[in-house]
């Protein structure tokens, strides 16, 4: 009976054990679902509408749900306001987001002064270090990296006279308030005087501002949009004031060409956004930090051409250049 005894108990210990390790393991499980199915909150502040823009952002999330991860985005316009810019960036830092997406410069300048323990990633960034938004491309030191839409200022406006061999001036458009567009500018006024251009510019600080800034570049016989979102965001009057004279707008990026501007040497915003996408899942799932992240860019641009645009504007697209377009309209 003793040894009968000592046996029910010690089968009752086994089951009792057997029954600890299932539940173990279930529990375990239960923690592998948990960490796989988070859902993540970001905060996304974009400084105003246009389709660059807007294709960065949609980019940016394709990539994040090509890779599986569950998001509650909180997204954010500060129509072409640096105040809201700056309310929707310090409203984010209270809430703590797991990260932030700053769309343009403004934002990510907003961002950056306000986060300071949250990883915020910024794209259509023209100059990053300039903007004060990291130390260097390589090591930018603090919580905020991401991707630069540096575009190649120097072949767009070499267009301008491939477009119209004739010409002697340029006209540049753009915000006052930008950083990107300065730093733009100059290298576009570099890059003219290589051509034998002559340059005359002019700044706006709004977008309603934009149509009497195009209209008073009189006398020049092309003109250059950089990616400035203020103008860009009301570049259909700059198309109008191209159209009326008959002379070439030579934009900063594909989507104002498909807009209704000539050409240009431009990125891909939506991989853009992709590729900083791809940042923000290293960040969220692997434990990256941007302050080790180098700044990427878009190493390959492709020439996009409007030739409905061309003909309204009175420009004949070379059969040589014409050829190498990656995009026609």
């Amino acid at each position: 009976m003793k040894s009968a005894r000592f046996g029910v108990v010690g089968a009752i210990a086994a089951a009792t054990m057997l029954l600890a390790a299932c539940g173990n393991s279930t529990g375990s499980t239960a923690g592998s679902q948990s960490s796989t199915t988070k859902t993540y909150r970001i905060g996304i502040t974009q400084i105003v509408s246009h389709p660059s823009l807007d294709a960065s952002r949609e980019g940016f999330k394709k990539a994040l749900a090509d890779a599986g991860l569950k998001v509650d985005y909180d997204e954010q316009n500060a129509q072409g306001d640096q105040a809201t810019a700056t309310s929707i960036a310090t409203k984010f830092a209270t809430d703590k987001k797991d990260l932030v997406l700053a769309i343009a410069t403004p934002t990510a300048q907003a961002a950056a002064q306000a986060i300071t323990d949250t990883p915020i990633l910024f794209t259509a960034v023209t100059d990053p270090v300039s903007a004060q938004l990291v130390k260097s491309l390589d090591a930018p030191g603090s919580n905020v990296t991401g991707t630069t839409d540096l575009n190649p200022v120097a072949k767009q406006i070499g267009l301008v006279k491939q477009l119209k061999p004739s010409a002697t001036t340029v006209g540049i458009i753009y915000s006052s308030g930008e950083v990107n567009s300065a730093v733009q500018v100059k290298l576009a006024k570099e890059a003219a005087a290589k051509e034998g251009l002559t340059v005359k510019e002019t700044a706006v600080s709004t977008s309603s501002e934009v149509q009497q800034g195009a209209q008073s570049l009189a006398g020049v016989d092309a003109i250059y949009v950089p990616t400035d979102n203020v103008v860009v965001s009301a570049l259909e009057s700059v198309i109008q004031v191209g159209e009326s004279r008959k002379i070439p707008v030579i934009a900063g990026e594909g989507d104002s060409v498909k807009r209704g501007t000539v050409a240009t040497y431009g990125i891909d915003y939506a991989k853009l956004g992709y590729q900083t996408g791809q940042m923000a899942v290293k960040i969220l799932t692997a434990g990256a930090k941007p302050a080790t992240m180098p700044v990427e860019s878009q190493a390959d641009v492709q020439l996009v051409i409007n030739k409905a645009a061309a003909e309204r504007m009175g420009v004949t697209i070379p059969d040589d250049l014409a050829k190498q377009a990656a995009q026609t309209y």
